[in-house]
């Protein structure tokens, strides 16, 4: 029987990459999405599923996961891909723009799991949370960003707990990914031990290995993808 994967955030950038990578590798994918016309456009693309909804959002989330038991009728990889940021020094930062990010970034992984649960555990089935180097290195005025990915990674290895033995869950923090605008300069690339600034490949790839069955020893943990620059020793010139 076809694999099912649904991925959140899939219409643009990294989530994308996921959802046309896990569809290359033979699954049916679900993209959800709150820009209805990018993501169908990459449905369109990828030859996924587009449903239209906002993470943030209970009631998207329990129609997204409701949509696919009945269409689809089993969710063997669920990647909670979806997640924004709002850059502000913490003085101009709103309860509700903080409110905001912990729910698209945070709180949806937990309601998603939850929903999705009983779905997951008929298929011995598995979760990709997708967190950030940010968990673990900050810049100034990205405290509701930092907080949602320092949750996630707690959230990821408790839900490990909960849900296993018959569902997976791991976390992929990625560094410095270019996924828009101007390709990288020379010195940005020199920067990263690899050698280069990653690419929403590197993301997707690593994602396709954890949702598959060569990963079945793998869960609760942590991969970062930064071409090694939380290694770096950095001093100031």
């Amino acid at each position: 029987m076809t694999r099912v994967s649904l991925v959140t955030g899939a219409a643009h950038g990294i989530g994308r990459a996921i959802a046309a990578r896990l569809a290359r590798d033979g699954t049916r994918v679900v993209i959800a999405d709150r820009d209805e016309a990018a993501g169908a456009a990459a449905a369109a693309t990828i030859g996924a599923r587009f449903i239209a909804a906002d993470i943030s959002r209970e009631p998207d989330i329990l129609a997204v996961i409701a949509s696919i038991s009945s269409i689809e009728g089993r969710l063997d990889t669920l990647v909670c891909n979806a997640g924004i940021n709002v850059k502000k020094p913490i003085s101009a930062l709103s309860l509700a723009e903080w409110n905001l990010v912990i729910a698209t970034n945070l709180t949806s992984i937990f309601l998603l799991a939850r929903a999705a649960e009983a779905l997951l555990r008929a298929a011995h089935g598995n979760i990709v949370t997708i967190a950030s180097t940010r968990a673990h290195m900050s810049e100034p005025n990205t405290e509701a960003y930092a907080a949602s990915k320092g949750g996630l990674l707690a959230l990821t290895h408790a839900l490990a707990i909960s849900l296993g033995p018959e569902v997976r869950v791991n976390c992929v923090s990625p560094g410095w990914i270019h996924v828009r605008g101007a390709a990288p300069r020379a010195d940005e690339e020199k920067f990263h031990p690899a050698g280069r600034v990653g690419r929403a490949e590197d993301v997707a790839a690593l994602v396709a290995f954890l949702s598959g069955p060569e990963a079945g020893f793998f869960t609760g943990a942590e991969f970062i993808v930064d071409g090694g620059v939380t290694k770096k020793m950095i001093y100031p010139d």
